[in-house]
């Protein structure tokens, strides 16, 4: 069912962005002596709150839900919903997020407001719209959606090429009929389905395939790349890496997340992508009960996901004639929240400073 996929997605996303962030930009030997396995939430008190990632996909969700199929809709809808975060001082935001919503606060539309950048923040939102729009028979509107939400932030086509590659493996896992069947259905679409893909990501997607295939680790897979520092934040390396660790473990999504969070670097970001691709695929029971039952957040709550997959499968279906009522993000409430987000960012970094090194 849609309205699954959607909140699958979006509880996914919560779920790798909230166990990667107080790992994120670790070795992986300091990691395992600060934070040893299993995996589980370690962010406040033994439960996991989100990052901008999780935010910005439920933005996204939000914006469809209450645009429907009306493009140009999505587009101002999450335009003013990016424009109130960035007042909300998040904790973390990109320099090329920054930059483009500071362009839009001054005047520059939606659509010409993204700057040249190749980094991660148009892939956090879209697989989203991938679970939104899983049918092959919808690919040109979801490539449009795609391209809508990427060109808010970011111009750079390596960043869209990203965020449709996202997009494609997180419909490719809401539509097939088995979690393990998603990343073949993925590679035999991308052809048909990205015909414009650039040399350098069909080569990196061709590896990250025949690494997953030989059983590396997506750790081993990011050495092999020479990423001697973990995955980065540039997107090239971001989603080549979560391709690889979705195509290791596609119906697993805790081996999934521990896979790539060994990998280094930028966890949150990497994990977030990634779960938010599984979880596009996964029954509402598949999801790790201790995990879901750990995260604790507000707003960005399990429920607010559940009622944004409601609000979207009513929202694109042809016989809906009026929009239902779409969740309403309170953002004083999201301001003062993210004060105390950044108090335990900073506690999370004098931790860092104190043994075991």
């Amino acid at each position: 069912m849609l309205r699954d996929s959607v909140f699958g997605s979006l509880l996914g996303t919560a779920l790798g962005d909230s166990l990667g962030l107080p790992l994120e930009n670790l070795s992986a030997e300091r990691a395992k002596r600060l934070f040893p396995p299993p995996l589980r939430h370690r962010f406040l008190f033994g439960g996991g709150m989100v990052s901008d990632d999780t935010e910005h996909a439920v933005l996204t969700a939000l914006a469809l839900a209450r645009s429907g199929r009306n493009i140009e809709a999505f587009t101002g809808n999450l335009g003013w919903s990016l424009r109130f975060w960035v007042l909300c001082i998040p904790a973390g935001i990109g320099w090329a997020t920054l930059r483009s919503l500071v362009k839009l606060w001054l005047g520059w539309s939606p659509a010409n407001s993204g700057v040249f950048s190749a980094g991660n923040g148009p892939a956090m939102r879209s697989p989203v719209i991938g679970a939104a729009f899983p049918d092959p028979s919808e690919a040109a509107i979801r490539r449009d959606f795609v391209r809508a939400a990427t060109r808010i932030t970011h111009s750079d086509p390596r960043a869209e090429q990203g965020a449709q590659i996202a997009a494609l493996a997180a419909s490719s896992a809401a539509q097939a009929g088995r979690p393990e069947d998603g990343p073949k259905q993925f590679f035999d679409l991308v052809p048909e389905a990205l015909p414009d893909l650039s040399p350098e990501w069909k080569k990196l997607l061709d590896a990250a395939r025949i690494s997953a295939d030989a059983g590396t680790t997506t750790a081993g897979f990011a050495a092999a790349q020479g990423w001697n520092r973990g995955v980065s934040g540039f997107i090239l390396h971001t989603i080549s890496a979560v391709i690889h660790a979705w195509h290791r473990s596609p119906g697993n999504l805790r081996e999934a997340l521990e896979d790539i969070i060994a990998a280094g670097g930028d966890t949150d970001t990497t994990a977030a992508i990634l779960g938010g691709i599984i979880g596009a695929g996964l029954p509402p029971a598949a999801f790790p009960q201790d995990l879901t039952d750990s995260f604790r957040d507000w707003p960005w709550s399990v429920n607010l996901f559940r009622n944004c997959g409601e609000a979207i499968r009513a929202a694109l279906n042809p016989a809906t004639t009026a929009l239902p009522p779409v969740p309403i993000i309170f953002w004083p409430a999201v301001l003062l929240r993210n004060i105390g987000f950044a108090a335990i960012i900073l506690a999370h970094g004098l931790r860092r400073l104190l043994p075991p090194y």
